[in-house]
């Protein structure tokens, strides 16, 4: 089969959220296989199930395994899936639909956020070869002991650009309830534009630093695979924005998009000990209890003491803090502080790597405006900063006006 003809699409939450959704949804895909497209779909769960799914097993517990956390959520890509298919097949299109464990979705064992270990393709391309439109439940596959595994929120995306890897076509459709990535939520900055383009790294940084459109665990596929994915609408047939490698972009931008993010807290244990060793212990500690940390800061005061801030999700604050005030003790120091009401502002763009003063531009805009920085980390193509939760708004719109709408 030339995979050149064959084009893989995942359809959101939102574009399958009703019965008149998914007929538009069947409606595309016809148009496509009336282009000559063999098309491969992977569906999400319609609109808010897997929060309602959710909501139903703490009304019977408040602490469900996560085994069968995942055999319960699994369950509402089934019926997109289903629902599709006979939808497909009421406009005389010929559709099968398939669990992740049907395709044999292989993944390792790590219920509720397991990672994909190989998929076959011999049932897909079987289906194809038969001239069927195949229907895929996305966020979900198998592992070795045949348990559900789901591959934890947004794992649709990474479902959907890893088939289009082993399927060997270039070309991923995302499509979701936004025609593409802007520079800025548009919920925030009404001046924001959208990108035609985007490179993987820059879209992973956006990602990691609070830009919900894509799932960071896809684009890392899509940048290890080399598929470019096009983000696009299924409420229109607009051109949406294309993530690729930097290589074949047509522009770079000094800064491409301005993000915040107010899931995170700020942890601060002061006046320990400033020697090798004190900081190994503490992350690799954090490490073992599976706690992500982001952001990192130690500053030296006097009689070689220090304090070390770091920040870490919400969800986790109250393990960090009983972690913290253990290795406190051990280390000798002074105490643990936690503030919850920070935002982590960025700028992200590819152009950083060859332009000079970005850093202090934005901190002269956060002075103007009397904003303080408690933070700060850098790549080659992001600059983040902690300041005041009450200020993330003002510090987007500002930073986008600086660097994007002046440009």
């Amino acid at each position: 089969m030339d995979s050149s003809k064959i084009i893989v699409q995942k359809y959101g939450g939102t574009s399958v959220k009703s019965p008149e959704r998914i007929k538009a949804v069947a409606d595309r895909i016809k148009s496509y296989r009336e282009k000559g497209f063999s098309v491969v779909v992977v569906v999400s769960a319609m609109g808010k199930t897997t929060d309602d799914l959710i909501d139903l097993a703490k009304q019977v517990t408040q602490t469900p395994s996560k085994r069968e956390m995942d055999m319960l959520l699994s369950t509402g890509e089934q019926v997109s899936c289903a629902l599709l298919a006979m939808a497909l097949h009421e406009i005389d299109i010929d559709a099968v639909s398939y669990t992740g464990s049907q395709i044999k979705m292989m993944t390792d064992g790590n219920f509720s956020n397991a990672k994909i270990a190989g998929i076959s393709t011999d049932r897909i391309f079987k289906s194809l070869g038969e001239n069927k439109v195949v229907i895929i439940a996305g966020f979900q596959g198998i592992d070795e002991d045949e348990n559900i595994t789901t591959l934890g929120r947004g794992g649709s995306d990474t479902t959907a650009v890893a088939l289009a890897a082993v399927l060997n076509t270039r070309d991923c459709e995302i499509y979701t309830d936004v025609d593409g990535v802007y520079t800025a939520d548009p919920r925030v900055v009404s001046s924001t534009k959208k990108l035609k383009e985007i490179s993987y790294d820059e879209m992973l940084e956006l990602a990691r630093l609070g830009a919900g459109v894509l799932h960071s665990r896809s684009v890392e596929f899509a940048k290890k695979y080399n598929i470019r994915v096009h983000v696009r609408s299924s409420f229109s047939y607009d051109e949406g924005t294309i993530v690729m490698p930097v290589e074949e972009m047509m522009e770079k931008f000094i800064i491409s998009g301005i993000t915040s993010k107010q899931d995170e807290a700020k942890v601060t244990i002061r006046e320990i000990p400033d020697k090798p060793g004190i900081s190994a212990r503490l992350f690799n500690e954090l490490g073992k209890h599976k706690i992500y940390v982001n952001m990192i800061v130690q500053s030296t005061g006097h009689d070689n003491r220090a304090s070390i801030s770091f920040t870490v999700k919400k969800d986790d604050l109250k393990k960090t803090i009983d972690i913290c005030t253990e290795l406190n003790k051990e280390f000798g120091g002074t105490s643990v502080d936690s503030k919850e009401d920070i935002a982590i502002v960025s700028a992200v763009g590819v152009g950083m790597l060859s332009s000079y003063g970005v850093a202090g531009k934005m901190f002269g805009v956060f002075s103007e405006q009397n904003i303080n920085i408690e933070m700060i980390s850098t790549s080659e193509i992001g600059i983040s900063c902690v300041i005041d939760e009450m200020y993330a708004e003002l510090a987007v719109k500002i930073l986008h006006k600086t660097f994007i709408e002046a440009e």
